[in-house]
């Protein structure tokens, strides 16, 4: 059966060896005996996926992406440019979008998750008030809440463009989201959602940092939470560490733990990337059965304990192909199960 390789973004400064925030992950595959290839990250999401793939080998066979996020239809470009040329993604375009975006996902984990409503968008334009208040009221009307696309948050401007105290002030609602929308811009992924904001345990230390690396156009990051699908922010940005769906109510770091599952399995448990020296034992009970359930072969899920002490919760899941890993962590189980999966 032939072994897996897996491609990185290329540095775009000199294409023959891996982006920088990646390097290391390539030096461990290669101790491992793994193989890389490299990719133009930039021509990828310009658009340009044939000639962003044409230092992949010919016939290069079965393959895993790790590096920084794409939309879904430029993944999609992506797989089909590399079955062109005889390689096979792993992760299909399908199961890409699936895990990437909340709406993919958000079924299979409905009550394990803060309760989340949302309204598709074509492109940067804020939703009316008919449709926030129709998706409002599907959370109940009352409470606070958070704003995001399917994708990413702004928690860097957390009352500006991300937290709505209270869903029956519409207008404040609305203003909120007008405010995300133009912050996200061009880079809006999907639509509005809104969720339901719950607290969540925190460390106790206020902190302000990078939500996960950011992107070579700076338009994303991998899902450090965010940048990668978790406790994101916003595309490119740094901000406040907050996990998306809720925070601590001392407003200081969510304790968040990063689950990496290959084929309903948990390959790799360890603190989220926005805090990698916190110490973390989640409580995983119930999630292998919802993660088989969404049946995506590579993803990952970042959970955080509720303030109130009911247990652990659901507050992101993502493409692990897309997922940042906190620095420090021995990564060498996650690689060798990529390559002999």
């Amino acid at each position: 059966m032939p072994v897996p390789a897996i491609i990185f973004p290329a540095d775009p400064l000199n294409p023959r060896r891996p982006d920088p925030h990646f390097a290391w992950e390539a030096r461990m595959l290669r101790e491992l005996g793994g193989e890389h290839h490299l990719v133009d990250h930039d021509g990828l999401f310009a658009g340009r996926a044939e000639e962003a793939v044409r230092r992949v080998p010919r016939d290069s066979g079965p393959l895993w992406y790790r590096g920084w996020m794409l939309p879904s239809a430029r993944y999609a470009d992506f797989a089909a440019a590399l079955t062109a040329r005889g390689g096979n993604l792993l992760t299909s375009a399908p199961g890409y979008a699936a895990a990437h975006e909340l709406p993919g996902w958000y079924d299979v984990f409905e009550g394990a998750t803060p309760a989340s409503a949302w309204i598709p968008s074509d492109g940067p334009v804020a939703p009316g008030p008919a449709e926030l208040a129709e998706a409002a009221a599907r959370l109940g009307g009352r409470g606070p809440a958070i704003v995001k696309d399917y994708v990413k948050s702004r928690k860097h401007e957390w009352h500006e463009a991300c937290y709505v105290p209270e869903l029956s002030d519409l207008a404040a609602v609305g203003r909120v989201v007008e405010r995300f929308v133009e912050l996200q811009g061009e880079f809006l992924a999907g639509g509005v959602v809104l969720r339901q904001y719950e607290e969540f345990e925190g460390a106790g230390v206020p902190a302000i940092g990078p939500v996960g690396p950011v992107g070579p156009v700076g338009t994303n990051g991998t899902n450090g939470t965010s940048g990668l699908a978790g406790t994101s922010g916003s595309a490119g940005t740094a901000g406040p560490e907050r996990a998306d769906g809720g925070g601590p109510g001392a407003g200081g770091r969510a304790v968040e733990a990063r689950v990496w599952w290959l084929d309903g399995r948990p390959v790799l448990v360890g603190p989220h990337p926005d805090a990698p020296r916190q110490a973390v034992e989640p409580d995983l009970t119930g999630v292998p059965a919802l993660v088989r359930r969404l049946g995506c072969r590579f993803v990952t899920t970042d959970l955080a304990s509720r303030a109130d002490g009911s247990g652990w919760r659901v507050v992101e899941v993502g493409d692990g192909q897309v997922s940042d890993l906190p620095r420090g962590i021995d990564a060498s189980a996650l690689l060798a199960s990529l390559i002999a999966a």
